[in-house]
């Protein structure tokens, strides 16, 4: 075997690991393996990556918090690489991610499909800037939080006073209070037992979290607007990735990610999340359980009595260097929702 051998062996050794580099995608998030978030778009998701990839992407699910930490850290997490993908609420940070806010404002989300295609427009428009230290996959909502109580049924606007109810965000905990309510911060995994000790009357929550967190065991009354007609608040949820690791993938691989990602994956959650929500409330009926429907009148009043919401974000955010009036004008013509 001559120099030249070795040299075009030398060089094979070097290209094919080059060619045929494999990475592993370590997940993050909140809830049970079980939740659909997992099941019906996340682990899709990779599977997809996989076989565009012929089996060199490969996704590593820590699903609950395994990784250690709590919700609101999963923001800092991947940024700091100890996760590669998390999917989080950005609002579980408080006030980190001001811009993207506008749309947990009372009365803005109807459901997850229109609104998570108007969320991922206005993130473009308005809301790069905040996450330019991530990669940044998808956005979408919740499709709207209803309340779901243990042993007290919601009538109307004056049903929610003194109630202690569990909130995700601090737009969601100020909405409350202008209803009446006591709002209370704490984790989805821990608002079954607080319910069942009575430490918290019920939650603020998606439909999608009912049974997951098994809210469908410890809550007996649901109160929800009627449909086409927006929510008392939501939850922004993203999907963010190491820039980093982003950054260091070859071509081919990144253009995979690119691919199923971004506009895709914002239609996967939002019809994920409504097919769900659908779902949970013909179970939750049939298992016996009360869903009250908030009219027209009640929903008018509501509006009236969380205005002040909005006008103190807007007023918190200008703080910020942010046009709050703009960003709240910008999400109500990209949902479709007035005040």
């Amino acid at each position: 075997m001559n120099y030249r051998h070795f040299v075009l062996i030398g060089a094979m050794a070097v290209s094919v690991p080059a060619l045929a580099q494999e990475v592993t995608f370590k997940i993050a998030h909140f809830l049970p393996s079980a939740a659909p978030t997992q099941q019906k778009v996340l682990q899709p998701w990779c599977e997809e990556m996989g076989k565009l990839s012929s089996g060199r992407i490969k996704c590593q699910f820590y699903p609950a918090m395994q990784l250690g930490g709590t919700p609101a850290q999963l923001a800092d997490q991947v940024k700091n690489g100890v996760a590669d993908v998390v999917w989080t609420g950005p609002g579980y940070s408080a006030g980190r991610f001001p811009a993207i806010e506008a749309f947990e404002l009372p009365f803005m989300v109807k459901d997850s499909t229109s609104s998570s295609k108007a969320l991922w427009t206005y993130y473009q428009q308005h809301a790069q800037q905040e996450f330019a230290a991530y990669k940044v996959l998808a956005f979408h909502t919740d499709g709207g939080q209803a309340v779901h109580t243990a042993s007290k049924q919601i009538a109307g606007l004056t049903g929610f006073a003194g109630l202690k109810l569990r909130t995700s965000t601090r737009v969601g905990a100020k909405t409350l209070a202008a209803l009446g309510g006591q709002p209370v911060a704490m984790p989805p995994a821990q608002v079954t037992e607080a319910i069942a000790k009575g430490v918290v009357d019920g939650s603020l929550g998606a439909w999608e979290l009912v049974y997951p967190t098994k809210l469908s065991e410890v809550t007996k009354f649901h109160l929800q607007p009627d449909n086409g007609v927006a929510y008392p608040t939501a939850t922004v949820l993203a999907v963010l990735m190491n820039k980093q690791k982003y950054d260091g993938l070859p071509a081919d691989l990144k253009a995979i990610v690119d691919k199923t990602t971004g506009e895709a994956m914002v239609g996967k959650f939002g019809a994920m999340f409504d097919e769900v929500a659908a779902d949970t409330r013909k179970r939750i009926a049939a298992q016996g359980n009360k869903i009250t429907t908030l009219s027209a009148t009640q929903v008018t009043a509501m509006k009236q009595a969380t205005a002040s919401v909005e006008d103190e974000w807007a007023k918190q955010v200008s703080e910020k260097g942010l046009d709050g009036k703009k960003l709240i004008a910008a999400a109500r013509e990209l949902t479709g929702t007035s005040k």
